[in-house]
C-alpha cells in the first residue's frame, strides 16, 4: 500500500531539448557528404580493370551485348561467341579469353564486300535510271513540238542514256548539194531552239553525207558539204539569242558515220542528214563513283552501264 501511495516522477512531455541541435547537426553533416561526393571523380580506366580483375578472378561469364558484331557461331546452339564455336548441346554462351582475342576475329571479309558491292551497285544502276528517264522524257517533249515533221518523216528522234539525237534528213531540209535550209524548214529549228531553252546539256550539231564524192564550185568535197549544213542548222538555233553559244560544238564528219551501208539510193539518201545530239551529263559524283567501280570491277561497271548503250527510238505514236 505505501508503494502503491509513493508518487512516480513521470519525464517531461515532448522530445529532450538537445534533439534538435542534434537534427540540425545531422542535417549539415549529411549535406556536407552529398557535397563531397558531387566533388568526387572516379577514374573510369582504374574501376574498369579492377572490375575485371574480379570479374576474372572469381570466374564471371563475360556478357556479350547485342550491339556488338557477332564474332562466331555455334552449330547447335546457334549462339555468337568470340572465341572458335565449338558444337555443344548446352544453350549458354561462353568465351575463354579476355579482349585482344577480339582482334583475331575470323571474318568472311569476301563475302562482306561482295554483299556491298551489290548494293552500291543497285543505288548506281538506280541513280542512272532515274537520269536516263528524265532524258527520254526531254526527248518526248522535243517530238511533241516536231509532231508534224516526224509524221511525215523528215525528222527522227532517239535517245541513248542521257544523249538525245535529233536527226534531219536531207528531205525537207536541204536541196541536193547545197547547205542552204529550204524555205520553211528554219521554224522548225526555231521549235527546237524553244525546248532547249530550259534543258540542260551540250549541243552538238553535226553534218553528215553519203559516200559519192562531190566537187563543186561552193563545195570541194562532202567535208565542205556536211560542214556547212552543220553550220546552218547552228545559226538557226543560234538566231534570237536565246540559247548560249557555249553550249554548241559543230562539226562535219562527210561520209565517215554512216546510218546504213552506201548499196542502194535509199540508203546513201538516209547518210545525208544533220544530227542535232544534246548530252546531258551526270553529276561529277554519280561520275567518280562510276570510274571508280570501272577501275575496280570493270565486269560490274559494264553491268551497270549497259543501260547507257540502249537506244529509244522515239515513235510516232509516242507524240501527241
Amino acid at each position: 500500500m505505501l508503494f502503491d501511495e509513493e508518487e512516480c516522477e513521470c519525464p517531461p512531455k515532448g522530445l529532450p531539448a538537445y534533439m534538435s541541435t542534434f537534427a540540425d547537426l545531422m542535417a549539415l553533416l549529411m549535406c556536407l557528404f552529398v557535397l563531397l561526393l558531387s566533388f568526387a571523380e572516379i577514374d573510369a580506366i582504374k574501376f574498369k580493370h579492377l572490375a575485371g580483375s574480379m570479374r576474372m578472378a572469381f570466374g564471371v561469364q563475360r556478357v556479350v551485348e547485342a550491339d556488338q558484331i557477332p564474332l562466331g557461331t555455334s552449330i547447335i546452339a546457334q549462339e555468337f561467341s568470340p572465341s572458335r564455336a565449338e558444337p555443344t548441346v548446352i544453350n549458354t554462351v561462353t568465351q575463354q579469353s579476355i579482349d585482344q582475342v577480339l582482334k583475331k576475329l575470323q571474318v568472311d571479309s569476301t563475302r562482306l564486300s561482295e554483299s556491298a558491292g551489290l548494293d552500291k551497285t543497285d543505288v548506281l544502276r538506280k541513280q542512272l535510271e532515274k537520269l536516263f528517264l528524265q532524258t527520254r522524257k526531254d526527248a518526248i517533249e522535243l517530238a511533241n513540238a516536231l509532231s508534224e515533221q516526224i509524221a511525215k518523216n523528215e525528222v527522227e528522234i532517239e535517245t541513248q542514256g542521257r544523249e538525245i539525237t535529233v536527226r534531219i534528213k536531207e528531205q525537207g531540209s536541204f536541196a541536193s548539194g547545197s547547205a542552204s535550209l529550204q524555205p520553211g524548214f528554219n521554224q522548225v529549228l526555231y521549235d527546237v531552239r524553244d525546248v532547249l531553252i530550259d534543258k540542260p546539256g551540250n549541243i552538238h550539231v553535226q553534218g553528215h553525207s553519203d559516200d559519192v564524192a562531190i566537187s563543186t564550185a561552193r563545195f570541194r568535197s562532202n567535208w565542205e558539204l556536211s560542214s556547212a549544213r552543220a553550220v546552218s542548222v547552228a545559226h538557226a538555233l543560234l538566231s534570237g539569242g536565246v540559247l548560249d553559244s557555249q553550249r554548241f560544238i559543230v562539226s562535219g564528219f562527210a561520209d565517215n558515220n554512216p546510218l546504213k551501208a552506201n548499196i542502194d539510193p535509199v540508203s546513201r539518201a538516209a547518210n545525208r542528214r544533220v544530227e542535232i545530239v544534246i548530252r546531258q551529263d551526270i553529276t561529277t559524283e554519280l561520275q567518280a563513283q562510276l570510274n571508280h567501280l570501272k577501275a575496280k570491277d570493270p565486269k560490274r561497271y559494264h553491268h551497270v552501264d549497259s543501260e547507257s548503250f540502249r537506244r529509244f527510238n522515239i515513235r510516232p505514236d509516242e507524240v501527241f
